[in-house]
């Protein structure tokens, strides 16, 4: 069965900034998690167009996360089995990206994702029919939270309390109680989650446990978002993507890949 949930992140920041911020954040992360023999490796970052989601940028990546499978999956399958490939479509303020596993040729993930602004409220911004509508879960995520689970702890655990954070660049913060009804700026990240992974015996098991990890790494990178945001503000598109060529070569070098050439634009 195809399981539907959507996830609902305001962020104190304008749609500009949180481009900017998130790009930024995604590149970092990257560089973070990529060691000698696991991490992310980029084989394509250009320029797309279709009819769909207009003009964008084009990425497909592979993902080695074989010290992150959870223990029961080792049980059937091997370590390489989180083995994933990302296809992903980020024409901003949409964005689409779709996972694959080569060892579960039959699952999928795909993320549709609509930025506005606002603090959360549009109530189908995926243009959802009824029937989708009565089956979809929606689940608002604080970025204030400390939540932790197994998933938090694999993927980095940011522990700024924010309830006393203060960007000392922008005058942000600190976000208590309440704060996506008060804040200004504020934009809501709209992400669509949808699994099929039609495996008798365990397809459950992994899509909920799939889930639970991509929510873990919604919080953990809007967390760094804003906790960041003293690196990020003022910069341009422009300048973000000129470093992210430069970390995008750089990691691919360190997992003994060739080096990506992309062509930079605005």
């Amino acid at each position: 069965m195809v399981h539907i949930k959507e996830f609902r992140i305001v962020m104190p920041m304008s749609l500009e900034e949180y481009h900017v911020a998130h790009t930024y954040v995604v590149m970092k992360m990257s560089q973070q998690h990529t060691t000698d023999n696991e991490g992310v490796e980029v084989l394509e970052n250009k320029d797309f167009e279709d009819d769909v989601l207009g003009k964008g940028r084009y990425t497909n990546k592979v993902y080695r996360l074989q010290s992150k499978v959870p223990s029961w999956l080792t049980t059937f399958a091997p370590a390489d089995a989180l083995i994933m490939q990302e296809e992903a479509w980020n024409a901003f303020p949409r964005c689409k990206s779709v996972m694959k596993c080569p060892y579960f040729p039959r699952f999928q993930l795909t993320i549709e994702t609509v930025h506005m602004s606002g603090n959360g409220q549009s109530e189908n911004v995926h243009g959802l029919s009824e029937e989708q509508l009565a089956t979809r879960e929606v689940e608002y995520i604080d970025i204030a939270s400390t939540e932790t689970n197994y998933w938090s702890y694999l993927i980095g655990n940011n522990n700024v309390d924010f309830t006393k954070f203060k960007s000392e660049r922008t005058g942000r913060g600190p976000l208590l109680e309440g704060w996506q009804d008060r804040c200004d700026p504020v934009m809501t990240a709209y992400k669509l989650v949808t699994i099929d992974a039609p495996y008798w015996g365990f397809g459950y098991r992994l899509e909920q446990a799939l889930v639970a990890g991509e929510k873990a790494l919604f919080l953990e990178s809007h967390r760094n978002c804003f906790s960041w945001i003293d690196e990020w503000y003022g910069m341009t598109m422009q300048q973000v993507r000129e470093v992210e060529q430069q970390i995008q070569s750089a990691l691919n070098e360190k997992l003994g890949k060739p080096t990506l050439v992309t062509r930079i634009e605005g």
